[in-house]
């Protein structure tokens, strides 16, 4: 419940105080126009205005507050600004110097008495409607005008990621922890804004050549040449790079849904556009001798996850995509995000087709919107040498889906010089080597060492080993009490082959003992979390757990989880020896081999005694020796990864899972002989406008004759956080299984419902939906009551019965929820709809969870 915070707060932080920037690069003259369009009379500012150099494919809209920004390396001087209802204003302008020109629009009355007042009289409809009729010819021709219609198709791209701090001239410069990084501070874009200053910290660039082949379907990418900012041993580079990779999906206004800021956006164009959009035709233009429609698209419903702005339309019979400017509303149920606005370029091809020459996204992130602080992002991409139908040789599609060369992260100057396709600012060529001063100072240092111990929970000690993590320093429980504890690990600083960590605690009720201690050896000699992993593991642990619950280095005595509902005193002292070699490939398959020797012993008011009516035996303890192979795909999974950990960020891929745990009898004390196996798939399903569900679904079956505690003990959950994957009604140690299969289903409808409820829609609430189904039992070889050398199934302090089998009926429970609480917070009602007759369960309760989420 943890992780989604820990990715958020620590990229806002981190982003928002890692400050950087290179050597100053030459760049040629540049014509740049902005300014504000108002209109004449009430000086209101005019959203979706179309400025654009005449006769040229360089065009931009105005956003909600007017406001536009033209940039040109080309001779170009004039602008023509145009708005139906208004008069066409055409402006002179200077070649090669950046001005500000503000305009204002006349009302034309002829166009106000057709245009403006007659619909405000007439409901919209989608019969008898040319926008409709129109967009509809563009959805059908949709499959003719991408470049999947082609059997081949190759062309180079070029990206451009970079991020800033925003906020005003005075404040940036001002700003308590940047003012002591004078090379930081001075590297200030005041152009881009009114009233406003950029401050660069983080680029990347890459050059890439792309291929594509329909049959059989491949997709290739060859890196050619990658640059990017480095941090150094603060923020994982790869980490970041991967994250901004999620959040700047490639924009396809041909495909039905569009992924950005980890949201799902209906395209205006998709095959639903009609249903959820206005259309409106605004205006024709010709270019280059080709005529163009302007197409205005609005959302029904403001709230809902979808654009507005302006497409251009061919009217050559294609119905191809030439031009969109789209943003999202200001009342868009997203968070963090002030602006968001996308530009799509098209230009024709020899074959008198349209393809993509330039996409470019612009994120304004803030925590309010009143604030004038945030972090504006921009991702940048650029295509040209395109050749269709030209193909390769098959090698070329072979291999892994990205492949970059030897030698790309290390391209000189001149290389960047000559082949990227926008030539850098002044501020944008400072970011390099402004951050690499900034890795270097000792200032930085302390800052980023305070901002890992509030994210991550630990404090560095030295350059090789930290503390932590401090929310296990304190817990309770009723086998211990109160237990203190106290661990660390070391760095990627003392080596990147060799990692270890420690830990110790102690009882004050139990007056015992813990700890933990185990090394891991990287054969790659990278971090032992980053992509690809080829690892050996062994450690020791001598601990305290909960019958069924796995035990987590970080959160297994978290001191938020120690407040549990019901009766919670059944424990196990663990004494547990494990041997683990984890190797993954680039294809995303990995497997595990291990080797586990674990002797478990009853706490609390947990007992192992024989079901032997008549001369019951306790058993002190039970030893098991097993082996294991867990097998593992997950295609095209990425992550986002730390420096000491990592953690995958969900796509529309299905994740497998197999394991098979292999008990040996007689082999270093090994008391059991059995074979368990588990398969587990997990999917995030995407439903465009109606949210995503994550679902896993799984079963498992235990060979051989085993005593309770090495049957599967279902995940339950006694705290109040909402676990997605434990039963949160279920008691600890409730049922046992040696054959199940269970369902778990967890939807978020993004807010579709509550959006559509007026005042209630303002608090960007989002609905969630939960069911979780189990089906399950055991075998009459495994059960006590046939046996009577197995253990008997616990039991409460009055001799009522605590676990059961499920072979009367599944276990289901379900719950409905509400989350962006405050933007952060998802509580649940939950309700359990079977066993209700079992002692000491809830049928309803109350659940919540922490989520950081765009």
């Amino acid at each position: 419940m943890f992780s989604g915070r820990r990715i958020g707060i620590r990229l806002v932080l981190l982003i928002g105080l890692g400050f950087l920037f290179l050597s100053v690069k030459g760049f040629s003259q540049t014509t740049v126009v902005k300014g504000y369009i108002k209109e004449a009379g009430t000086k209101k500012p005019l959203p979706f205005v179309s400025v654009f150099f005449p006769n040229s494919p360089i065009g931009t809209s105005t956003n909600d507050n007017g406001y536009f920004e033209l940039r040109s390396d080309k001779d170009y001087n004039k602008i023509q600004v145009s708005f139906v209802g208004y008069k066409t204003v055409v402006q002179k302008v200077t070649t090669g110097k950046e001005q500000t020109i503000n305009i204002t629009l006349e009302p034309d009355n002829r166009e106000l008495k057709e245009v403006m007042v007659k619909p405000k009289k007439a409901r919209y409809r989608n019969k008898n409607n040319p926008a409709v009729d129109l967009i509809r010819e563009v959805i059908n021709h949709k499959s003719t005008n991408r470049l999947e219609h082609y059997d081949y198709v190759e062309y180079e791209q070029y990206e451009k990621i970079s991020m800033s701090l925003i906020n005003t001239p005075e404040k940036l410069k001002n700003n308590r922890l940047l003012r002591s990084f004078k090379y930081i501070t001075q590297n200030i874009d005041t152009t881009t804004f009114p009233d406003k200053a950029l401050m660069p910290l983080y680029m990347q660039e890459v050059i890439s050549q792309n291929y594509y082949r329909k049959s059989p379907e491949r997709k290739k990418t060859i890196v050619e040449a990658e640059k990017k900012v480095n941090f150094g041993e603060y923020i994982d580079n790869e980490g970041l790079k991967a994250y901004l990779k999620h959040m700047y999906q490639d924009v396809d206004i041909y495909k039905n849904n569009i992924s950005l800021m980890t949201n799902q956006f209906l395209s205006p164009i998709s095959d639903m556009g009609p249903t959820f959009y206005q259309y409106f035709i605004v205006d024709t233009t010709e270019i280059d001798g080709q005529k163009l429609i302007g197409l205005s698209f609005f959302p029904r419903n403001k709230t809902d996850m979808l654009f507005q702005g302006r497409l251009y339309v061919t009217m050559n019979g294609d119905y191809a995509v030439q031009k969109v400017v789209m943003t999202v509303n200001k009342s868009i149920n997203i968070n963090w995000i002030r602006d968001l606005d996308v530009v799509l370029n098209f230009e024709k091809g020899a074959d008198g087709k349209y393809y993509l020459s330039k996409s470019d996204v612009k994120t304004d992130f803030g925590i309010t919107e009143k604030k004038s602080s945030g972090i504006y992002g921009q991702r940048t991409v650029s295509f040209k040498n395109y050749k269709v139908n030209v193909p390769e040789p098959d090698s070329v599609y072979k291999g892994e889906t990205v492949v970059t060369k030897a030698g790309a992260e290390t391209q000189d100057n001149s290389f960047w010089e000559q082949n990227r396709h926008d030539t850098l600012t002044a501020m944008e060529a400072r970011t390099y080597a402004n951050s690499d001063s900034l890795s270097h100072s000792k200032r930085f240092k302390r800052i980023m060492d305070i901002i890992t111990l509030v994210t991550a929970g630990y404090k560095r000690a030295s350059p090789y080993f930290e503390v932590g993590p401090v929310n296990t320093f304190y817990s309770f429980n009723p086998v211990e009490g109160f237990r203190g504890r106290l661990g660390g690990r070391t760095t990627p600083n003392l080596s990147k082959r060799y990692y270890f960590e420690t830990y110790g605690a102690y009882g004050f009720k139990d007056k015992q003992w813990k700890y933990y201690f185990g090394g891991t050896y990287s054969f790659t000699g990278r971090s032992i979390y980053e992509f690809p992993v080829k690892i050996l593991k062994a450690n020791y642990q001598k601990d305290v757990k909960i019958p069924g619950q796995e035990l987590q280095f970080i959160q297994e005595d978290n001191v938020l989880l120690s407040i549990k509902r019901g009766v919670n005193d059944k424990w196990l002292y663990n004494s547990i020896y494990n041997l683990t070699y984890l190797n993954e490939f680039k294809n995303h398959f990995s497997f595990q081999l291990g080797y586990k020797n674990w002797e478990q012993t009853p706490a609390g008011a947990l007992t192992y005694v024989t079901s032997d009516a008549v001369t019951p035996a306790p058993v002190p303890s039970i030893t098991t020796s097993e082996f294991l192979l867990e097998l593992r795909y997950a295609p095209h999974e990425d992550f986002y990864q730390g420096k000491l950990y990592r953690i995958p960020i969900p796509n529309r891929y299905p994740v497998f899972s197999f394991r098979t745990i292999a008990g040996v009898k007689g082999f270093i004390n090994g008391q059991y002989n059995y074979q368990n196996f588990t398969l587990n798939v997990y999917k995030r399903v995407y439903m465009s406008q109606l949210g995503y569900s994550d679902v896993a679904l799984e079963g498992g079956y235990i060979a051989g004759k085993v005593p309770f505690p090495l049957l599967d003990i279902h995940r339950a959950n006694q705290t109040y956080s909402l676990q997605l994957q434990s039963y949160n009604l279920m008691n600890f140690l409730e049922f046992v299984s040696d054959h199940y299969a269970s369902l778990i289903v967890d939807h978020c409808f993004n807010g579709f419902f509550f959006n559509k409820v007026p005042l209630f829609k303002r608090l960007r609430f989002r609905e969630y939906a939960n069911v979780k189904l189990l089906y399950g039992g055991v075998r009459d070889e495994n059960m006590p009551v046939n046996d009577p050398t197995l253990l008997k199934f616990p039991t409460f302090a009055n001799g009522q019965q605590s676990t059961y089998t499920l072979e009367k009926e599944p276990y289901i429970e379900a719950s409905v929820g509400i989350g962006n609480i405050l933007n952060f917070f998802r509580i649940d009602v939950v309700k359990r709809f079977t066993y209700l007759d079992h002692p000491n369960v809830s049928q309803i309760g109350i659940r919540g969870r922490f989520k950081f989420d765009f």
